[in-house]
């Protein structure tokens, strides 16, 4: 399970260094492979395992309506393999640091089955806005896991 976050610099080249947590999940449970796609003004990026679950689920969506199409679009459209390399770092295509806006500072932060990645500056006003609706955040988690039971 990828959990935490933690602060890495993007090189010129556009790379960026896995932290030393993750690459040992990936090597324990899935391979160097990454799939990495645009999301909600950052980047997520899951091994290419947890990435085909994510893809058959989406596979099955009717497909029809245009809210669904537009986010298999958005969702699908920006997904780019990345391999990790012999010193532990990604290349993270232009269009995909263009959308996610990010320049030297980045975060990245566990999300269970993968992880995400967050300009610096995009992730310190993410947390003051999730602060700010802590009361409403852990009301829904504590729903959440109430519904899923012990």
């Amino acid at each position: 399970m990828f959990r935490g976050r933690f602060v890495h610099t993007l090189d010129s080249k556009g790379r960026v260094s896995v932290p030393t947590k993750f690459r040992e999940i990936l090597r324990a449970k899935y391979d160097d492979h990454l799939i990495v796609t645009n999301w909600d003004r950052c980047l997520l990026a899951y091994p290419s395992e947890e990435w085909k679950k994510i893809e058959k689920r989406l596979s099955m969506l009717p497909g029809f309506g245009s809210d669904e199409r537009s986010c298999q679009r958005f969702f699908i459209s920006g997904a780019t393999e990345c391999t990790i390399d012999p010193q532990g770092r990604i290349l993270i295509p232009p269009s995909l640091r263009e959308y996610a806006e990010l320049d030297k500072e980045v975060v990245l932060v566990g999300m269970i089955t993968g992880f995400e990645v967050w300009s610096k500056q995009r992730w310190d006003e993410e947390m003051k806005r999730l602060q700010a609706n802590l009361e409403k955040i852990g009301n829904a988690l504590n729903n959440a896991l109430a519904k899923s039971g012990p």
